[in-house]
């Protein structure tokens, strides 16, 4: 049983009604579409050929960087799921939905979470890329973070048992946060984040907990001065400037260093105004000295991304990373958004779905490529998920569970959204089960494409 139209939007309004209707009117829905329902997915006929969406997904993306993507993608299955966003989205968009839709991150795979510095610099954990971000059905982020477990453990030579309890185990922390969060007041939701050192000092196990403690305070204690500018800079005399460290980071072909792209010094000049006059103001306190052109993650490669340099004084840095924002896979299945410009919306979702976000967080405009710009490094712990045993996936996957969350329930449906959950393991169940499908799907896209790379249809370069 299940909705007509997957995607479409039912009419819930922001009305003012009690934690209770809400909660009814989300356990309404399952009579529309049973909680099982979701367990089963098979690829329909006519599914579009995985590689071809690969390739149509790099369209306008600078060609010369796509054989490092392709042979990114073609490492692992998870390494490739991380480049499919278009691939599941598409799959996605058949399954059943509730029509409930938040804000979404579009391309919500455990890789994408992590800890980071708030502007009062306390270190928070959520969501930290949101390029897909779009107002979207819920349950495809829910379905995506799920099955990213099911792929990351098996990677990682985990077994299926194990794989299958990790996405319960981030549908279930989903679920029951859900209904911790639906029972806050709104202003106290939106206050709400979730703390890295509260995450930390939860995990039962001692030896774990003292050694995430020290990787945290480790992490804590660098700075962007002390560890991030001595890696990537360099001094030509009284000029410094960003050291090219191929393949990754390099100066534009026929760019000296402090010379700048044209579209740059335009795009800069949009992106000051989207700021708040305050950091306007701070932004003017520091001089730009250089650009490199930056490669990024898996998805991203062969977007046009750089990394700014700017000087207020010696030893005074400021870095900003100003990333190519392009329309989100999301948008043929549920319509553009609102903002015409995808910068805006990139950073729209930001401001939705992270409890803090970047002071220097802002967008702009050079014809005809639309960006987001913030600080490329801060305080920044990241999932290193090839280390990732049984304890430590368990763990992220609580983790992941909860702040995604977070995340939708700041778009204001975290009662209707625990209504639908509930309070039993049936959409926990349902998922695993969808996980486990998706995963084995995954896998043979994964072994098509690398097909493709090795009979030449897809050029790959293996770093």
């Amino acid at each position: 049983m299940r909705a007509k139209n997957p995607a479409a939007r039912l009419p819930v309004k922001m009305e003012h009604r009690s934690r209770a209707e809400a909660y009814a009117a989300g356990k309404a829905l399952r009579d529309r579409v049973p909680r099982k329902s979701h367990a089963a997915w098979r690829a329909p006929a006519g599914r579009p050929d995985p590689v071809q969406l690969v390739l149509e997904a790099e369209k306008g993306r600078v060609r010369s960087l796509l054989p490092l993507r392709h042979g990114r993608m073609a490492h692992s299955p998870f390494s490739f799921y991380r480049g499919a966003a278009l691939t599941m989205a598409t799959d996605l968009a058949g399954t059943p939905a509730t029509g409930i839709h938040v804000q979404c991150c579009g391309d919500a795979h455990l890789a994408n979470f992590g800890g980071f510095a708030t502007p009062e610099r306390r270190v928070i954990f959520s969501i930290n890329d949101l390029d897909e971000t779009l107002s979207a059905p819920w349950e495809w982020d829910l379905k995506r973070l799920a099955a990213s477990f099911v792929i990351a453990s098996r990677d990682n030579g985990l077994s299926d048992g194990t794989a299958k309890d990790m996405a319960m185990t981030c549908v279930r922390a989903y679920r029951e946060s859900m209904a911790e969060f639906s029972a806050l007041r709104t202003l106290e939701l939106w206050y709400r984040s979730l703390e890295t050192e509260e995450l930390v000092a939860a995990i039962p196990d001692a030896t774990l907990r003292r050694e995430y403690l020290t990787r945290l305070q480790k992490e804590e204690k660098k700075s962007v001065v002390n560890d991030v500018f001595p890696k990537l800079v360099q001094e030509n005399g009284r000029r410094p400037s960003i050291r090219d460290q191929l393949p990754t980071i390099f100066h534009e072909p026929g760019k000296k260093p402090g010379q700048v792209h044209a579209e740059i010094v335009a795009a800069l000049r949009g992106y000051r105004a989207t700021l708040p006059m305050a950091y306007q103001s701070l932004l003017d306190r520091f001089e730009f000295r250089d650009a490199v052109i930056k490669v990024a993650g898996i998805g991203s490669v062969g977007t046009r991304c750089w990394a700014l340099l700017f000087m207020a004084g010696d030893g005074d840095p400021l870095f900003l990373q100003v990333k190519e924002a392009r329309a989100s896979v999301l948008e043929r299945f549920v319509g553009r958004s609102a903002l015409a410009n995808h910068g805006r919306r990139v950073v729209n979702g930001y401001r939705l779905m992270q409890p803090a976000s970047d002071i220097f967080l802002g967008w702009a405009r050079s014809e005809p490529h639309d960006y987001y710009v913030r600080q490329l490094r801060d305080i920044k712990i990241t999932i290193r998920i090839e280390n990732l045993g049984r304890e430590e996936m368990t763990i992220h996957a609580r983790w992941c569970g909860r702040a995604l969350a977070l995340s939708h329930a700041r778009s204001g449906h975290s009662a209707v959204l625990s209504g639908y959950l509930g309070k039993s393991d049936a959409m926990d169940c349902a998922l695993a089960a969808f996980s486990m499908t998706y995963a084995d799907r995954n896998e043979k896209d994964h072994a098509a494409f690398v097909r493709a790379v090795r009979r030449g249809a897809v050029k790959a370069e293996i770093e």
